[in-house]
């Protein structure tokens, strides 16, 4: 394969165009274009999805706009199991065409019926399909199912039916054991690994496992080398959790467990303190910042900039919630940096080094191999934008960066090739029918809805307790 006449992120701006000849799923050649003409694409790294959770419809759909992520995570509980391979090429099906490379899916809410080793079967076949590369985070916890303390808190607020369907939902199968957690994660890799699909132990958060369970995970982590992704004080009523539990700090805490390493990446970081960035940095782990889901859970703006000025690792997630919820990661990439690379004439991070090094550090955290580089032996993962479209006016030569960081979004991509082979191209996924996944999807949904009418039911008293719980017991941090 090869492709021809292109211009190559990130020397675009000046420099001649040049073919990239691949073989064998990495880049063999780069070669100057023979001819004068002006590029009409641009060729960059496939970006890097590092933290979603892999929802083939929005949350919006079911009830959950603008609600704190506290009331959002259990709003959730609308949405009726759906075909997980079905749900899965619609997820991996729209970051693929939004140009991602390599994604991370925290699987926090397995579809079911069948084993979650079975299920893990069928997400691989999904993510073949698509032709994306695939970690799969099993998600772990063992404590705080309705909020960051004793369920009776909310419970006892609420009428002895809608209590009932409440406690059914989320407090009928008791927690697996620390143990438990770990062989169940390593049977699913065990099963389901490749080159493109890989496992990684998934903790919830601190607030939602015990000591036991992280410190399980730290042991089986350093014996095995298998990456750890968690969230982190995404929200105040997190930070303040973590205040009242862990009176030393909660990263000298998870230090401590042995879990604060290069093998973790932390979703979100909101409310990390500078002390607590320099320890992240000073550990090698990854930050995974996700803009447009913070603003739509009303979480915040987490204080990447920051963290980036004291050396910490930081990639960028979708979060399965794009700032349009159209799973665009090319707008995610630029709305980070808007936020983050700098205010005025003070520069945090310029354009270049900041894809460069979320797509490298995302990669990393998924662990994807190669850096994302444009050269020579890399992985062949490489996505490609119509130059002449993004410089929609052509009224005179502009930079490709300018034209990438001001108006690039999904609608540029012209192809997505990843591990040599071609994923996207003449406007449509090359493996998966998308608007028929997306058709199907849907149409799943509206049929499960009669099935959730009780929990609808018991929505408004659940809304209720849990959000008097936050503001009594948690208050502000």
């Amino acid at each position: 394969m090869k492709l021809e006449h292109v211009a190559l992120f990130p020397h675009a701006d000046g420099a001649k165009p040049v073919d990239i000849v691949i073989a064998n799923g990495l880049i063999a050649a780069i070669e100057p274009s023979p001819g004068d003409a002006a590029p009409r694409s641009l060729a960059m790294p496939a970006l890097a999805n590092a933290h979603d959770h892999g929802r083939g419809v929005s949350t919006t759909s079911f009830g959950g706009a603008g609600k704190p992520l506290e009331t959002w995570l259990l709003r959730i509980g609308a949405m009726p199991s759906v075909d997980p391979y079905l749900n899965a090429v619609a997820a991996f099906g729209h970051a693929a065409r939004a140009g991602v490379g390599s994604l991370m899916m925290h699987q926090t809410r397995p579809q079911g019926p069948m084993s979650l080793i079975d299920e893990a079967r069928i997400l691989a076949r999904a993510a073949a399909d698509v032709g994306v590369r695939v970690t799969l985070a099993i998600a772990m916890r063992d404590r705080n199912p309705l909020v960051y303390g004793p369920s009776e808190a909310v419970l006892d607020t609420m009428p002895a039916e809608a209590r009932a369907v409440v406690a059914a939902q989320f407090l009928s199968a008791p927690p697996l054991s620390p143990q438990e957690h770990v062989a169940r994660v390593e049977a699913v890799a065990a099963a389901v690994e490749s080159p493109t699909f890989t496992v990684e132990f998934g903790p919830a958060g601190a607030q939602w496992c015990s000591d036991e369970l992280l410190t399980a995970i730290a042991e089986a982590s350093a014996n095995t080398g298998r990456r750890v992704h968690m969230h982190l004080l995404e929200t105040k009523y997190q930070r303040a959790f973590a205040d009242a539990a862990y009176p030393e700090g909660l990263l000298p805490h998870l230090d401590k467990l042995g879990l604060l390493t290069e093998r973790l990446a932390l979703a979100h970081c909101v409310y990390a303190r500078p002390e607590e960035l320099d320890a992240i940095a000073r550990a090698g782990a990854v930050i995974v910042t996700n803009a447009s889901s913070n603003l739509h859970l009303r979480s915040g703006i987490a204080p990447i900039g920051e963290a980036i000025r004291r050396g910490c690792r930081v990639a960028i997630g979708v979060d399965a919630s794009a700032l349009d919820e159209d799973d665009d990661a090319l707008r995610e990439m630029r709305l980070a940096h808007f936020l983050h690379g700098g205010w005025g004439f003070d520069s945090v991070i310029e354009r270049e080094p900041f894809l460069e090094q979320t797509v490298a550090n995302g990669r990393f955290a998924n662990g994807a191999p190669g850096a994302g580089a444009l050269k020579v032996g890399a992985p062949a993962d490489i996505l490609v934008l119509d130059l002449a479209k993004l410089d929609r006016d052509a009224i005179m030569p502009v930079a490709p960066v300018d034209l990438l960081f001001a108006r690039a979004t999904r609608a540029h991509v012209e192809r997505l090739i990843v591990a040599g082979c071609e994923v996207f191209a003449d406007g449509r996924l090359t493996g998966v029918d998308l608007d028929a996944t997306d058709a199907a999807v849907r149409e799943a949904y509206r049929a499960g809805m009669p099935g959730r009418a009780p929990f609808l039911k018991a929505w408004g008293p659940l809304e209720a307790g849990v959000a008097q719980f936050c503001r009594e017991r948690l208050g502000c941090c």
